[in-house]
């Protein structure tokens, strides 16, 4: 990598690429369930890297590799999906029904503005988070596109920020 960077020689990152390619098309292969779209992601990301990984500052090669093309696979899914995929169980559904609507501007007008009032209580990166994603109506991977937040990050927050408001407008209609 240091060879890449003190180079810009596209054959050392191509070796170094190399070495891990079972690795990434294996788990391209895991999210993609396919053998083609797996060997063209495999590909895809490689012209992706090349002209931007001298700007990374990379520690351990693999587990950045590892983490690199795991998002891109998610991103293809996700793209693929047309729709938002939420990690939530049944339970956190149904905890969450009040705010969700609330979120979508259905309910009294003194609950609407009770959550408006814990919105603007919330951390910088959980309120921009719910805001995109409830408000705007965006994708967590447009949400990674316009904040630079990793996705795993932009999930945590709008997780992290549905709890928050909860109890906040729960909080709120108790006074």
């Amino acid at each position: 990598m240091a060879l890449y960077v003190q180079t810009n020689s596209s054959g050392y990152f191509g070796e170094l690429y190399n070495r891990y390619i079972p690795l990434i098309y294996g788990l391209c292969l895991k999210y993609l369930q396919d053998t083609e779209r797996a060997e063209e992601a495999t590909m895809e990301l490689f012209k992706t890297l090349l002209p931007e990984v001298s700007g990374y500052e990379i520690k351990d090669f693999k587990t950045w590799i590892y983490s690199v093309a795991k998002n891109h696979c998610l991103q293809i899914v996700g793209k693929e999906k047309q729709h938002i995929l939420v990690d939530l169980d049944t339970s956190s559904v149904e905890e969450f029904d009040n705010v969700l609507n609330l979120l979508e501007g259905n309910g009294p007008k003194d609950e609407i503005a009770a959550l408006n009032h814990c919105i603007q209580k919330l951390p910088i990166q959980q309120k921009i988070s719910i805001s995109l994603f409830f408000k705007e109506e965006m994708s967590y991977e447009d949400i990674v596109e316009k904040t630079g937040y990793l996705l795993k990050t932009v999930k945590s927050q709008i997780q992290s920020g549905k709890r928050n408001l909860k109890t906040c407008v729960e909080k709120y209609r108790n006074e």
